[in-house]
């Protein structure tokens, strides 16, 4: 395991704690961290500052990689050796203000991907002294960033979409992550720029492109599984690691080659990270059309995703104990589902108790994963089988017409009340629910196109806790 290097200072995860003196909960999946006599030395050392020894960074290089703790990078000593990649298709005023937003301290590459005004994007480009590159035949995204890497000399590349507006100093900020060598792609937080209007105030506060306020560790099967492109700042070095045919993202993906970059750099090894700390603005569509259509197409990259990464991409992953207690509310057998949650209680206690630790909480956790997986089944629901659900709610019997109301509306209505501002419950749950329907329509129609069902087939999960070895840290 290579230690996280020196000077770096670690951020606990909200919600890492610390059981006992050795042992630690939290992360995503969630685990139980056991530390040695060593380990708890280094863990003090962590606590009063930087990485300092080769104990300290190979602890903090765990507590990172689990998501116990977040890596806080220690101030670069000169401007990063960074080229700005901007790809775009005409929208020449959006590019116009994109380019304004940045401060002058590195090159700026811009890739016109086949636009139908190609003057006016030279304009643009040549007023704020951006280099250009022009593509004759559109191919997307994807494809433009391709061009743009053969011109790139840079260690490190910045992708910045036309519609984004950077803040200051942010591809600085995010390059000094870089200073962790297995470090391959940090993004920052993407920031709705919307209308007020219905549509925009939806979007500020449900963005599909903003992943929230917590850093993270980005991986598949974790609480943050992919980062957009919108902006992202990346090392050259490992894009050519795993570039396919020497293309590094993929040219047949209009839609999901960010996500799978991002799962390409996971497997051969590569670290990435999500610092929400640094920001950037991105226009969204100011319509319910443009809002909706975009969700769509975004839905169609499922398919594809799913045929490159077999078994990492899950729509709906179900721990036994918990699905059958929701199966069993579901069915209106009380009865049997008090039984699966006395089961799903058991059963863990019985876990941890085999591993040394407190059965403290037990009960807690297993009542939100109860929830959790009820919200859970309820969006699959929504996305997936929205027709299924509404007719549901026309049978006689009110047990049954609240318990699938509550499956298609409790999802949206507990997003609401963690983000109560703009919105009052009525339309954010109305908004959230053709959101996520317009979303499943885009992954079956995929499925069609490639025919397959992975994308849409749940996951049965049986690890629910993980639990590192004793005497391992």
């Amino acid at each position: 395991m290579t230690p996280l290097p020196t000077g770096f200072r670690l951020e606990l995860d909200q919600d890492t704690r610390r059981l006992t003196g050795d042992l630690i909960f939290g992360g995503s999946p969630a685990r139980v961290l056991r530390l040695t006599a060593a380990g708890q030395a280094a863990w003090r050392e962590l606590a009063e500052g930087p990485v300092s020894t080769a104990a300290a960074g190979t602890l903090a290089r765990r507590l990172t990689d689990t998501g116990l703790a977040h890596p806080l990078p220690p101030e670069p000593d000169a401007p990063a050796d960074l080229t700005v990649v901007v790809p775009v298709r005409d929208r020449a005023e959006l590019l116009d203000r994109c380019l304004a937003g940045l401060d002058g301290r590195h090159p700026v590459l811009v890739v016109d991907d086949g636009s139908r005004d190609p003057a006016a994007v030279a304009a643009v480009a040549a007023a704020r002294g951006a280099k250009l590159v022009r593509r004759d035949v559109n191919g997307g995204p994807g494809a433009a960033r391709n061009t743009a890497l053969e011109h790139v000399a840079t260690e490190l590349a910045a992708f910045l979409d036309s519609d984004c507006v950077p803040t200051t100093g942010w591809t600085d900020r995010l390059a000094a992550h870089f200073a962790d060598p297995l470090v391959a792609a940090v993004a920052p937080r993407v920031r709705a720029l919307a209308p007020d209007t219905w549509a925009g105030r939806y979007t500020r506060v449900a963005s599909s492109l903003d992943l929230g306020d917590r850093p993270a560790r980005v991986a598949p099967g974790t609480r943050m599984s992919y980062v957009p492109t919108a902006a992202l700042v990346v090392r050259r070095a490992a894009l050519t690691d795993v570039a396919v045919d020497g293309e590094v993202f993929d040219p047949d993906l209009r839609v999901g080659e960010d996500v799978d970059l991002v799962w390409r750099l996971h497997t051969a090894g590569f670290r990435v990270r999500y610092a929400p700390d640094v920001s950037v603005g991105h226009h969204e569509p100011e319509t319910w059309r443009g809002l909706l259509g975009r969700r769509a197409r975004y839905g169609t990259s499922a398919a594809p995703l799913a045929k490159r990464h077999p078994d990492l991409l899950a729509p709906l992953a179900l721990q036994p104990w918990p699905a059958l207690a929701v199966g069993a509310l579901l069915a209106r057998r009380p009865g049997l589902a008090a039984l699966a949650f006395g089961g799903s209680v058991a059963s863990t206690a019985r876990t941890v108790r085999a591993h040394d630790v407190p059965t403290d909480g037990v009960v807690r956790a297993m009542a939100t994963a109860v929830h959790q997986t009820w919200l859970g089944c309820g969006r699959y629901g929504t996305q997936f089988a929205a027709p299924l659900l509404a007719g549901l709610l026309v049978p006689r019997g009110r047990g049954r017409r609240a318990a699938v109301a509550y499956l298609l509306l409790g999802p949206p209505l507990t997003a609401w009340a963690k983000n109560r501002r703009d919105l009052d419950p009525v339309r954010y749950t109305a908004a959230a629910i053709v959101d996520d329907i317009a979303y499943g329509a885009g992954v079956w129609a995929g499925c069609l196109t490639h025919r397959t069902l992975e994308p849409v087939r749940p996951v049965l999960v049986r690890r629910t806790l993980r639990f590192d070895p004793k005497g391992k840290r």
